[in-house]
Order: C-alpha cells, then structure tokens, then sequence
C-alpha cells in the first residue's frame, strides 16, 4: 500500500502536477450499495428465483426428520429388515438433501454474482459521469481512510442511481 501511494506520488511530481490542480472524488460503495434501489429490487428478484427451491430443500429435511423420529419410537417392534430399509432411506434421502444443498448453494452464489456485477457496472457507470460532469481527475472508493465532505460524491452517485430506471 505504501508503494502504491509513493508511486502516486512520485508520478505527479514527475508530470508537473500540482495538488492544486488536481481535482479529487471520492465514492463510499458500501453506502452506495447499501441506498441503491437496484439493490434491493435485485435481491426480491433473488429471493423470488430461489424461494420454490427454498421450500423444497426445507420440506426434504423434515421428511428426513419424520422418518428418524419414525425408526426411533417404532425401533423396539420394527423387524431387522425394515428397520434396516428404514435406516438406509433415511441415509439416501440425506445425501439427496445434502447434494441438493449444495447445489442450490452453488446457483445462488452465482446469481448473486450476476446481479452484483450488474449494479456494480451501473454504479462505475454513475460515477464516471459524475466525474466527467465535475471535471474530477480521479475519483477513490477503496483503502481511503479520510475523504472531506467537499471531495465526497456518495451522495450524488446515490441520487442518480434512484433517477434510475431498475
């Protein structure tokens, strides 16, 4: 990081820049993504995609338990054989439900990814039209551990992004 920061530096001292010239931006993307009504519509549509699937993963765990519950009161009069058919259902449907766990865990992770990438790609959208309308040199998002209000434009990439059509 500090070689980051040293070679910055050191390039605007070989460019002939000065700091006054140098206009500066910063963007909160936390904040921004947390206000973004993108954002939360994204994450309905998430939610609407992986409820059905959702459900199914739920009702599969409690058959699952039905039946563990089934072989542990009827253990003492079940015969060794269907207690045994029983036991190895109960491991079947496991693995099932695990495998499907796992799955659904993969697909939503990636669309969630999807939608992510989306908003992200408005938000830099945003804020380069912001920057360009400013005549901002550069704008920071990450690693800033101070940013005065004047240089600070979350509040303006937030209001664009709810002008935004979803």
């Amino acid at each position: 990081m500090k070689t980051k920061i040293a070679l910055f530096l050191g390039l605007l001292f070989i460019t002939n820049v000065s700091f006054a010239d140098l206009k500066i931006g910063f963007v909160n993307i936390p904040a921004v993504l947390e206000k973004a009504p993108q954002a939360e519509k994204a994450k309905k549509r998430l939610e609407q995609e992986f409820s059905p699937r959702d459900k199914q993963l739920v009702a599969q765990q409690k058959e699952i338990e039905t039946m563990a519950e089934k072989i542990s009161k009827d253990a003492a009069v079940m015969g060794k054989s269907e207690k045994a058919k029983l036991e190895d259902d109960i491991l079947n449907k496991k693995r099932d439900a695990k495998r499907a766990q796992q799955q659904f865990s993969e697909d939503f992770n990636a669309r969630r990814g999807e939608e992510l990438g989306k908003l992200q790609n408005k938000i830099v959208e945003v804020i380069r039209g912001i920057a360009k309308d400013q005549g901002l040199d550069i704008v920071l998002t990450d690693g800033v551990i101070y940013a005065s209000e004047q240089i600070d434009i979350t509040a303006q990439v937030q209001q664009k992004l709810a002008a935004q059509p979803n």
